[in-house]
């Protein structure tokens, strides 16, 4: 029995039903609607997509502040000096920063995906070890964003990262 049929086995219908309904529905139960940039350039994804895309692995890569300032349309610029960033100055340190989450996965290469999981969208994605984790129901993925069990199997949003080991910038 779903949510829908229970509640109207209850009684309520029409209007009363679909308020009901809708009084069930969190901010942080939306799909996010993520675009992708593919390796060849093309992207995918974004308001008008409905399907899950899985990215190549991100690429992690060392530059200099002119190639940061390079980067057009960041999703996130990081101080990796600030104490907030405190996490990201040792491996296998993470920080959710607007709802996406950073990890180093190794000296001085980070990792970084939507918060969001794919299984259920709920914003409970973390880093554990060599892998990110929902902890609401236990889906796991690969560094890439692809899934690595049953849960995980439609995986999540991935992106680059560049560092000059002052900012951090994930696009």
């Amino acid at each position: 029995m779903n949510r829908y049929t229970f509640l109207k086995a209850m009684g309520f219908r029409g209007a009363a039903l679909m308020a009901v309904m809708a009084s069930c529905v969190k901010p942080e139960d939306t799909y996010v609607d993520a675009l992708t940039l593919a390796k060849d350039g093309t992207t995918s994804g974004g308001p008008t997509s409905t399907t899950t895309v899985v990215t190549t692995p991100p690429a992690s890569s060392t530059g200099t502040t002119a190639d940061i300032l390079g980067i057009k349309n960041p999703l996130l610029t990081i101080d990796l000096t600030a104490t907030a960033s405190a996490a990201l100055r040792s491996v296998g340190g993470y920080l959710v920063k607007n709802s996406i989450v950073v990890a180093q996965v190794s000296a001085g290469v980070y990792a970084a995906v939507t918060q969001t999981c794919s299984h259920e969208p709920k914003k409970q994605v973390t880093f554990n070890v060599n892998e990110f984790y929902c902890t609401a129901h236990g889906a796991r993925f690969n560094l890439n964003g692809t899934g690595k069990n049953s849960l995980g199997s439609r995986g999540i949003a991935a992106y680059k990262t560049i560092s000059d080991g002052k900012t951090l910038v994930v696009y």
